[in-house]
């Protein structure tokens, strides 16, 4: 179900974020570490990638806070966060994608988790828990953009993947409208 991002006034949220956390091991040898990925479409093209090796978009509307690789730390791990005023106007959709760069499929990490944050609010719009399955990718969300508001979808689907680059090409499939 799409929801639209904006303020209780009815006027558009102009900055959200994402953010990842997830269970640190207690062990280094099995340290667990997700990153998060936005893939900016404009249509069906892939125009930018902003993620844990690239931290800003080419137009700087969207920012990556840098890469966590063990989960440690209370709270968010990582976040990006866009300023979605400031957007390209020829990017028309966003795919929010969380991998294991380490390998471990969802069914192996503990408390992991993605949320959609309105900033100027800090209020949580909402979460997806990333658990089960035996996925080591998953595609949690669409940011999309309508004539007046962005707009976003819940995915939550798991795909194969451990980098960003793997995760392009099962992106793609939820571009088109949800049902």
């Amino acid at each position: 179900m799409a929801i639209l991002l904006q303020h209780p006034d009815g006027s558009a949220l102009e900055c959200v974020a994402v953010a990842l956390g997830w269970d640190a091991e207690r062990t280094v040898a099995n340290r667990i570490d997700l990153n998060i990925a936005a893939l900016l479409f404009g249509g069906d093209a892939l125009l930018d990638v902003v993620y844990h090796e690239q931290l800003l978009s080419r137009d700087g509307s969207v920012r990556h806070t840098g890469d966590n690789q063990t989960g440690e730390g209370r709270g968010d791990n990582e976040v990006i966060s866009f300023n979605l005023a400031q957007l390209a106007p020829e990017v028309t959709s966003i795919i929010v994608v969380v991998t294991s760069y380490t390998g471990q499929s969802f069914e192996d990490i503990d408390n992991a988790y993605c949320r959609l944050l309105d900033i100027d609010y800090t209020n949580e719009i909402t979460r997806c828990v990333l658990t089960g399955g035996p996925y080591t990718a998953l595609v949690m969300g669409k940011l999309f953009r309508t004539q007046q508001f962005w707009g976003f979808d819940n995915i939550g689907a798991g795909i194969p993947a451990v980098h960003v680059a793997e995760a392009v090409p099962h992106a793609v499939a939820y571009l088109a409208p949800l049902s």
